[in-house]
């Protein structure tokens, strides 16, 4: 399946912040998840957006978007323990504080382009693969704070990541967070919920501990309960593509979710976590 059409929902906000003069994104994005091609892939998509000197359709052929998909950009770069290392840069294992160095020196010089930075790893095969306080350490990524901050004009960062919290709280807290869920070998139901959680929007908030009990009742697997929530919540995204307002509602209560399955598989109580998710998600 093509990442179009898997994330229908984060095209479309990247698209409608983009092509609409009234609107703009974030200037640094934080792609977190566990499929990392498809982070990638986004990425470079929104860098085409932002570089398209045509109709910035997904088959424009124009010399920027031709570029961006061959990655041979000048003003699109990714930067890996390996991608764009300076000259005499020896550093194997991490992003090293120079390429930080030289990302803030570039950036002093204007450009015609709109410029992205797409930060993640990569393993010994060329596979993408996600940051974490090994391979970007707090010191190269507190020399990028300023900049990332208070970035010139036409400037996004991207960051990629399995989990936003394996990155330091400043990065995160600069940062418009969005969840990548993975399609890969996951059947997307959630019949077991249905009675249960359909319209969970509508609950008031003295049905909260009663729909927490009922969920955490559904099922003798917690994750499984947590993953047909998430898918519901999934389709929901897919229907309600031009609502601006529902689809940031929709994104919060997936990373909800993906919290509450961390909190689970910590050992924390089931109903205790579903107690804290439905206060979360039912306002």
């Amino acid at each position: 399946m093509h990442f179009l059409d898997k994330y229908p929902f984060l095209v479309k906000y990247f698209e409608n912040g983009i092509k609409n003069p009234d609107k703009s994104i974030a200037h640094s994005i934080l792609l977190y998840g566990h499929d990392l091609q498809a982070q990638y892939d986004l990425a470079l998509y929104i860098a085409r957006l932002l570089n398209c000197k045509k109709d910035k359709n997904y088959d424009c052929n124009c010399l920027d978007c031709n570029w961006i998909r061959m990655e041979e950009h000048p003003a699109v770069l990714t930067i890996s323990r390996v991608d764009n290392k300076p000259e005499g840069d020896d550093s194997k294992t991490v992003i090293s504080i120079r390429q930080a160095q030289e990302i803030k020196q570039s950036l002093l010089t204007s450009s015609d382009f709109h410029r992205v930075f797409i930060f993640c790893d990569r393993d010994n095969d060329d596979n993408i693969q996600g940051l974490n306080r090994l391979n970007f350490q707090e010191e190269a990524a507190n020399a990028l704070l300023k900049t990332i901050e208070e970035p010139p004009a036409k400037t996004t960062f991207f960051f990629l990541t399995r989990d936003k919290e394996d990155l330091i709280s400043t990065i995160i807290s600069r940062s418009q967070c969005f969840f990548v869920p993975s399609f890969e070998a996951t059947e997307y139901k959630w019949d077991n919920i249905k009675n249960i959680f359909e319209n969970y929007y509508e609950f008031e908030r003295g049905e909260v501990f009663e729909l927490a009990k009922n969920l955490n009742d559904v099922s003798s697997d917690s994750i499984k309960t947590l993953d047909e929530m998430q898918n519901y919540m999934l389709s929901l995204l897919k229907n309600n593509l031009d609502s601006k307002q529902i689809q940031l509602k929709l994104m919060h209560d997936i990373e909800a979710v993906e919290l509450a399955k961390k909190e689970i598989t910590a050992n924390v109580a089931s109903l205790n976590v579903f107690e804290n998710l439905c206060l979360d998600i039912i306002k």
